[in-house]
């Protein structure tokens, strides 16, 4: 259950409106690294969330609040568009830029589709469509997208805070850059409630015993010329950081790829494929 008021999260304040970031802005709500992605993300988990009641809490708690960053970015598109203009002649008369704004960038379905408001769309006018949302049900999974989602919106509220020059933006994007700073901190501090890098391999429910061993904890090289080396890293020896083994390194392995056989009848191919040439 949601309530509601009529305060902001955060302030929102345009010092210079500027369409043109309004249409940027847009990547923040509606973009697959946006706000309305992860608000779902969170709500989607918190609902399906079984376990300890604590994570199901917490996700809420997050969830919502993201629902209040959307009302921000949405109050920001809306004051980033005031003064627009309505009309191409009207654009062409002014001489303070606003001509650049409309022909150089701005959104027309800010004028044609919201009335000079935000929109469930990324900077290209892209509907959010959910596919980047992840709530797989279990819950180290989960985190670990999570932890994703954080670092790349706090990488995309990083570039829309050079992107701009007005104060009142970069001063909510701030607040927004360290929202993201504390939920990567959050996600990864639930990893680290649940034991870490011991979660591994997720689901740590699955026995190992039932993997095969030849290939669990091996960096499999599908360099063709065998007289070359594949590239060495921590990922190609010692310890696992599960500890559970210790890494090496293998060639793909290779089979011989089965014979399909004859086409059906009936199934559309051509006679030369199926036996008997019953077609």
């Amino acid at each position: 259950m949601f309530f509601h008021d009529s305060q902001l999260q955060y302030e929102v304040r345009v010092d210079k409106p500027n369409p043109l970031f309004a249409k940027m802005l847009q990547q923040a709500i509606g973009g697959i690294e946006g706000e309305i992605r992860v608000c779902l993300q969170y709500l989607f988990q918190a609902w399906g969330a079984r376990g300890p009641a604590k994570y199901r809490d917490m996700l809420l708690e997050t969830g919502t609040e993201e629902i209040g960053h959307i009302e921000m970015l949405a109050t920001a598109v809306a004051l980033n568009l005031d003064n627009a203009p309505l009309e191409l002649k009207e654009s062409m008369a002014r001489e303070d830029g606003m001509v650049n704004a409309v022909l150089g960038g701005m959104n027309p379905r800010h004028i044609l589709s919201s009335g000079l408001a935000a929109m469930p769309v990324d900077a290209s006018g892209v509907p959010f469509d959910c596919s980047h949302v992840y709530a797989s049900g279990n819950l180290a999974g989960d985190m670990y997208a999570n932890v994703t989602a954080e670092s790349t919106g706090r990488t995309l509220a990083v570039r829309l805070y050079n992107a701009t020059d007005d104060p009142g933006m970069k001063d909510m994007l701030s607040y927004l850059i360290a929202r993201d700073t504390m939920h990567q901190n959050q996600w990864l501090a639930v990893i680290e409630e649940l034991g870490g890098l011991g979660v591994h391999p997720i689901p740590n429910s699955f026995p190992q015993e039932m993997e095969n061993g030849d290939y669990n904890y091996n960096f499999m090289s599908t360099l063709r010329d065998e007289s070359k080396q594949p590239t060495e890293g921590r990922w190609t020896h010692g310890e696992s950081l599960d500890g559970r083994s210790n890494f090496s390194t293998t060639r793909q392995p290779g089979v011989p790829m089965p014979l399909l056989g004859e086409a059906r009848p009936k199934s559309g191919a051509q006679r030369e494929q199926i036996n008997g040439n019953n077609y």
